[in-house]
């Protein structure tokens, strides 16, 4: 465990330098792309626009995000890991957490459990939806508020979550 930890430490230090004097405003509002409002607004269009599947889309995803969201706040509040800005010397981050822990990332398990279900119902945006979600966990790491374990343990709870609301829905 103590290896992992440094590993993952030494990768965000080498990730989140490249972030050193320079701009991060794309990379913030690209983080805010997984905010959530997008989701709705994606769910919601979906619904009135697209007969097909996008009734059952809205449905799967709100079925979703009404157990990952529980979910995420349980393992936050049992696993309390700090977050790096707050963890590491010398290190700031680029935006101020919405939280004080860091592990599960859910802005990443919210964007990995929206891709994947946009790629089930929509398999030929999968690519741009996982790719924007990989974009989404990054751009946090990116800011200074979670390690890459954080980020893969967000894209897994979010896969899982939506393979599970897929099973039961879709």
């Amino acid at each position: 465990m103590k290896s992992l930890t440094k590993i993952d430490t030494r990768l965000f230090y080498r990730l989140h330098r490249l972030t050193d004097n320079r701009d991060c405003r794309s990379i913030i509002w690209l983080s805010k792309t997984g905010d959530g409002y997008l989701y709705f607004a994606i769910g919601m269009l979906l619904w009135v626009f697209e007969p097909q599947h996008g009734e059952l889309f809205l449905y799967t995803a709100l079925m979703a995000y009404a157990l990952e969201l529980p979910l995420y706040v349980l393992l936050k509040r049992t696993i309390k890991r700090p977050r790096p800005c707050d963890f590491l010397l010398n290190l700031t981050a680029h935006v101020t957490p919405s939280d004080k822990f860091s592990l599960p990332s859910g802005h990443t398990a919210a964007a990995w459990l929206m891709a994947f279900i946009i790629s089930h119902y929509y398999p030929a945006f999968a690519v741009l939806a996982c790719s924007w979600a990989a974009l989404i966990g990054l751009s946090r790491i990116l800011l200074g508020v979670h390690y890459p374990t954080d980020v893969i343990a967000g894209m897994l709870l979010g896969i899982t979550i939506a393979s599970l609301s897929l099973f039961l829905l879709g």
